[in-house]
């Protein structure tokens, strides 16, 4: 991993960013619908891998540590909100999509709207299953208020479903937007 000035500043950006996501958000039952996963997906496209996933472990580090950058406030005992598991998600899906675009890159491949848009919606798929699962779990297991996986999947996945598709489509025509910016302009950040 590269730790170069231009790499920390833009790690810190994007854990920023993602911050202000969710503050962005329209209340939904059981699990809110927030712009977080277009910074977590923007990190893992133009930082890659590795610095995406660290600029959404640092959101989530400084949100346990008390700060409130979570769609509730912060701090410890945010790991049992049945969400937290959102926020794993947010850095395995940055790390995801991350790889799948550095993998295109060392093909020497073309970054198409289709391609990105599939990458997106991998790290979205990961993002849902370390969610859902974490919201099954700590429903049933923390707060003894037995929901089915059914339940959680529904709430969880599928409510909030048709919302993360259409902000994934804007996430790959503002990623693409970006990328052919950066070509032209010579700044390289994968």
């Amino acid at each position: 991993m590269n730790f170069r000035t231009k790499n920390i500043v833009f790690v810190g950006i994007f854990a920023a960013l993602t911050a202000v996501g969710a503050y962005i958000r329209i209340p939904i039952p059981f699990v809110p619908f927030t712009l977080q996963f277009l910074f977590c997906a923007l990190a893992g496209i133009l930082l890659g891998s590795k610095l995406g996933a660290l600029s959404q472990i640092l959101y989530v580090v400084v949100g346990l540590m008390g700060v409130p950058v979570f769609t509730e406030g912060g701090g410890p005992g945010y790991i049992l909100k049945p969400t937290f598991g959102y926020l794993i998600g947010f850095i395995v899906g940055a790390y995801v999509i991350g790889k799948l675009v550095e993998r295109i890159y060392a093909k020497k491949q073309h970054l198409s709207l289709g391609k990105i848009s599939m990458i997106i919606l991998s790290g979205l798929f990961f993002v849902y299953l370390f969610g859902v699962i974490y919201l099954y779990l700590i429903y049933n297991l923390y707060l003894g208020i037995g929901k089915s996986f059914y339940w959680a999947l529904f709430y969880g996945c599928i409510v909030c479903s048709a919302g993360d598709i259409v902000l994934s489509i804007i996430t790959a025509f503002l990623s693409v937007r970006i990328v052919n910016i950066m070509k032209k302009t010579g700044m390289s950040l994968v």
